[in-house]
C-alpha cells in the first residue's frame, strides 16, 4: 500500500489512524534519476530504508498505545525515541522524493528567490551556505531548508540522525538526504561530489508550492491570547 495522504508541506492532510502508515510511491521512475542517483541506489533507499522507517513508526505508534491500554510505561522512554527517530525519517523522506526530478528547472521560482533573498542575501549564499552545511553534517543526517513562521522567513537546519538539532515550529521545505545509503554506490566516500551533484535534480516548482504552503502556517511563540 501506499501513503497519499502526505500534504504539500510533508504533513497528513488528514487523520492516519495509529499504526497504518505507509510508503508513499516515487514520483518518477527508478531510473529517471540517473547518472546522478543510480536505480540501484534509488530501489534500495526508497524500498528497503525509506520502508524501514515507516515500519518502525508504526509500530512505536502500536506499543505505545499497548502502553496507554495497560498502564505500563515500563518502556515509555525507548518507544518515545523510537517515534521520534522513524517518524522523522518518513516525513523527512515523502519530501526528499517529491523535490526531486529529471526535469528540472535549474533555478528558484519567484516566491521562492524572493525569500531567500530576504534571509540569506540571495540565492547564490543560500546554496553556499547550504551545500557546505550538507557536507559537513557529522556522521549521518540532512540538510534541511525551512520556513519558520514564528518569525516569517527562511532559515537553514542541519539534522543528525534527523531527529536531533531541529528548531521548533519550522517547516521543511527542501532536503537532501546525507546518510550514507543515499549516495555512498555511487560516490563512496565523495558526499561533496554527491550534494553538488544533487542540486541538478531540485523540484524547484515543489519547492515553491511547499513554500506557499509554509508561509500560511499561522504559528507564533506569542500567546494566542495576545493574536
Amino acid at each position: 500500500m501506499t501513503d497519499n495522504n502526505l500534504g504539500a508541506t510533508g504533513m497528513y492532510r488528514s487523520l492516519v489512524p495509529l499504526g497504518e502508515h505507509h510508503l508513499p510511491p516515487l514520483p518518477y521512475t527508478y531510473h529517471a534519476l540517473e547518472p546522478l542517483i543510480s536505480e540501484k541506489t534509488l530501489r534500495i533507499h526508497h524500498d528497503r530504508h525509506h520502508l524501514s522507517y515507516v515500519e518502525g513508526l508504526n509500530k512505536a505508534e502500536l506499543k505505545l498505545m499497548e502502553a496507554r491500554q495497560s498502564g505500563n510505561y515500563a518502556e515509555i522512554k525507548h518507544w518515545q525515541r523510537e517515534l521520534a527517530f522513524h517518524a522523522s525519517g518518513h516525513i523527512l523522506h515523502s519530501i526528499f522524493w517529491t523535490i526531486m526530478t529529471p526535469i528540472s528547472v535549474g533555478q528558484p521560482g519567484a516566491e521562492t528567490r524572493r525569500q531567500l533573498d530576504k534571509a540569506f542575501g540571495g540565492f547564490i549564499p543560500f546554496q553556499e551556505q547550504f551545500t557546505e552545511a550538507a557536507i559537513q553534517v557529522e556522521a549521518s543526517g540532512w540538510a534541511i531548508l525551512a520556513w519558520n513562521p514564528a518569525w516569517g522567513r527562511l532559515e537553514t537546519l542541519t539534522a543528525e540522525k534527523h531527529q536531533n538539532l531541529t528548531a521548533w515550529g519550522s517547516i521543511p521545505i527542501l532536503v537532501v538526504d546525507v546518510w550514507e545509503h543515499a549516495y555512498y554506490l555511487d560516490y563512496q566516500n565523495r558526499r561533496a561530489d554527491f550534494v553538488r551533484a544533487w542540486w541538478s535534480l531540485v523540484n524547484w516548482e515543489e519547492v515553491e508550492c511547499r513554500l506557499f504552503a509554509a508561509m500560511q502556517a499561522d504559528v507564533s511563540i506569542s500567546s494566542c491570547a495576545a493574536l
